[in-house]
């Protein structure tokens, strides 16, 4: 059995679906109550309480964080450390590119730090570390659903954003795998907020505006979804990548056997959200 944290995100369901597709037994973890597919087994836990995750009998786990890494007396550690006492054979742990482009933000010490402790846990273990995710446009959605517009900063500074569907691929190869070790995941190319704009437009066949938010403006937005401090970070990177964060990773490619898809394809797959 294979246990999924963050089932029901924009990595999860995917990540569930193609699980079950290779005939595994899934448990789906997410914080509330949900839908899963038939035959996938539905656990409630706040993985800011490692013990309220179950991993009885699980062989596998794919442990997704999100803002429960930055909650106040949050113990990540532990959740490695449960996965082996149960004798959980392999996790694969949802990172992020920053850990090694900006080694000394906060919140990158704090993911370091886990992943170093999945290191010398005694489980095998992947590292998944993505860049920017194209389901991000999605905090667009309103503003193009009521103004064809969308708004966003550093409009014409781009990085190579990951379709989620790519990662959660990578994710059940890695699940489903042997391979120790750690992964960039981006997409095929570097590409600008206006022009993922212009993509979004194409999918709807209609106009779509760019509107360039100030730092501020974006930050302010952006609080309502994560911490401050995590927000300046991805704001650090969105108006000046380094090198390393413009890069195509061959990663993707060497898992999968195919190229990542594109911000085009994401777009034109997720339309009726921006409809």
């Amino acid at each position: 059995m294979i246990v999924v944290t963050g089932a029901t995100g924009n990595i999860g369901r995917p990540l569930t679906r193609a699980l079950v597709r290779a005939g595994e037994q899934v448990t789906a973890v997410s914080r509330h109550a949900a839908e899963v597919p038939d035959g996938v087994r539905h656990q409630v836990a706040d993985l800011a309480d490692p013990a309220s995750l179950d991993l009885t009998g699980a062989k596998a786990l794919f442990l997704l964080l999100s803002g429960d890494l930055h909650a106040v007396g949050a113990n990540p550690a532990e959740l490695v450390g449960r996965a082996a006492a149960h004798g959980v054979g392999r996790v694969v742990l949802l990172s992020s590119l920053g850990v090694r482009t900006r080694p000394f933000g906060t919140t990158r010490i704090a993911m370091r730090g886990l992943e170093d402790v999945l290191r010398e846990s005694g489980v095998d273990w992947t590292v998944l570390r993505p860049g920017g995710f194209a389901s991000n446009a999605l905090w667009w959605a309103e503003s193009v659903r009521a103004h064809r517009t969308v708004a966003a900063p550093f409009g014409d500074v781009g990085v190579p954003v990951v379709d989620p569907a790519d990662i959660a691929e990578v994710a059940a190869a890695c699940l489903l795998g042997d391979a120790n070790g750690v992964l960039e995941l981006t997409g095929p190319e570097v590409i600008t907020p206006k022009e993922q704009t212009a993509a979004i437009a194409k999918a709807l066949g209609e106009p779509v505006r760019f509107h360039e938010l100030t730092r501020a403006e974006a930050k302010a937005g952006m609080e309502q979804l994560m911490p401050g401090e995590l927000a300046d970070d991805t704001l650090d990177i969105l108006s000046s990548p380094t090198e390393a964060e413009t890069q195509v990773s061959p990663d993707v490619r060497t898992v999968l056997g195919r190229a990542p898809r594109t911000f085009a394809d994401w777009a034109e797959r997720h339309v009726e959200a921006f409809r």
